[in-house]
């Protein structure tokens, strides 16, 4: 690891960043001021879907380890250990890799699971564990007003979105967040779970692949946003959410083989539906 001195670049003047960067990286940042054509933007945001659909025809099933942390992190997704039924939207599903440990977990618990991609959705579908009386997968755009097409107003427990709005365009990520509110019930939870600034793989970007302020597109044509906490808060709370809680989380992914220990850095959040909505 890099031990020069360390710097911080701000995002904005009322948030204190946990991880501070060195000078190298500091560096890097802010010569990294070149961003990608108008056209390419574009371009990125038609085909959004076309990559996340290549993406599963590339790599099946077999890309994203089984997430068995989420009940750990989140103890809203533990069996409540009363029998009571529960009911969980996870949104941006993928093949399956948080929704079908939590269905193992928690026997009490139903999921209505969709993706934007139609391929990760087939792969839901056709997975040995699927189970039609416990499980509604479904393909969706989140960024349009189409949850409500499977799912009834009020009728959610609770939203888990677990890297999933760092793929979409900034200025969409607050319809997310109303469509999800609609299909909450009034106390429902969000759990929220997705790349904070400066976490590695932001930094490894190479020049040419910045969209705007935080926002990157990897090489296969998919794109990451690098949250903040106040920047997520912000989006909520526009929403009609309240914070419960809202943090950074450090991490360290070793790489045993290369001797490599990298920084991660998240931001994990817990947001609440009023009880109430009345003005």
């Amino acid at each position: 690891m890099d031990k020069e001195t360390c710097s911080t670049i701000p995002q904005n003047k009322t948030e204190e960043h946990p991880r501070k960067l060195t000078e190298k990286e500091l560096e890097k940042l802010l010569n990294d001021s070149e961003l990608v054509s108008e056209f390419k933007k574009c371009k990125l945001e038609k085909e959004a879907q076309r990559n996340w659909d290549l993406f599963y025809k590339r790599n099946s099933v077999n890309f994203f380890k089984d997430r068995h942390w989420t009940s750990r992190e989140f103890d809203e997704l533990k069996e409540p250990g009363n029998n009571k039924k529960q009911t969980l939207l996870e949104v941006g599903c993928g093949v399956g890799n948080a929704l079908f440990p939590l269905l193992q977990e928690n026997p009490n618990l139903m999921i209505h699971a969709c993706d934007f991609s139609p391929r990760a959705v087939q792969f839901v579908k056709n997975n040995s564990l699927y189970d039609e009386s416990r499980v509604n997968a479904f393909q969706c755009d989140l960024t349009k007003d189409e949850l409500m097409d499977n799912i009834p107003e009020g009728s959610v427990d609770m939203t888990s979105m677990l890297f999933v709005l760092s793929a979409i365009h900034p200025e969409k990520m607050a319809d997310v967040f109303k469509n999800i509110y609609k299909v909450l019930k009034p106390g429902g939870v969000l759990l929220f779970r997705d790349y904070g600034l400066y976490d590695h793989a932001m930094l490894r970007f190479s020049k040419g692949h910045k969209i705007s302020e935080n926002f990157y597109v990897r090489q296969d044509g998919t794109r990451a946003f690098y949250f903040t906490t106040d920047f997520v808060k912000d989006l909520c709370e526009e929403s009609g959410f309240t914070v419960a809680k809202n943090e950074y989380v450090l991490r360290e992914t070793v790489n045993k083989k290369e001797g490599l220990c990298v920084p991660r850095v998240f931001v994990q959040s817990t947001f609440l539906k009023p009880e109430s909505t009345a003005s």
